[in-house]
């Protein structure tokens, strides 16, 4: 961050100057998440034929299967129809089936073929992982580390706030 904000005439107020959007975290952060999100898109659909949409779900169900799709939607930052029409894709391919579950729920796993899938997209992922932490020195990714869990409660408790 830059250690100099806009300078004001009045000294008083060189206390509580405002960022400019390009300084403020949540805009860095937003730029820094978007710009990896970007490269592995293109990569994603260049190896594997899928969004990034619909790695995060075969991903996610990769992880921890069956779930829900309002489970997978919550998990992945996307609402429930966005989520719904990315499942809908990922069945018609072949790579997640639906089951009845409990209640009026139906469950989402990967089929065979998901799971081969998902093999291949973990792996570029942790490729992509090592790549974006070689620029780091091993402190340097413990304090990141520290910082985004540090940042990721304050966001929560503020989101709780906001309701």
């Amino acid at each position: 961050m830059n250690a100099h904000p806009a300078r004001s005439a009045d000294p008083a107020a060189e206390s509580t100057a405002l960022l400019p959007i390009r300084e403020l975290l949540s805009y860095r952060l937003h730029r820094v998440a978007n710009a990896l999100s970007r490269s592995a898109a293109l990569r994603y659909r260049r190896e594997f034929d899928v969004s990034l949409h619909e790695w995060r779900t075969i991903a996610l169900l990769g992880a921890d299967e069956p779930q829900t799709v309002n489970q997978l939607a919550r998990l992945a930052g996307l609402d429930k129809a966005q989520m719904s029409r990315v499942v809908t894709k990922l069945t018609e391919r072949g790579l997640v089936e639906r089951e009845p579950g409990p209640g009026r729920s139906t469950q989402l796993s990967l089929t065979r073929s998901g799971k081969s899938l998902c093999r291949g997209l973990i792996s570029a992922a942790n490729d992509r992982n090592n790549a974006f932490l070689a620029c780091l020195t091993p402190l340097e990714q413990e304090v990141l580390d520290s910082a985004l869990r540090k940042l990721a409660a304050v966001g929560r408790a503020l989101e709780r706030t906001e309701h």
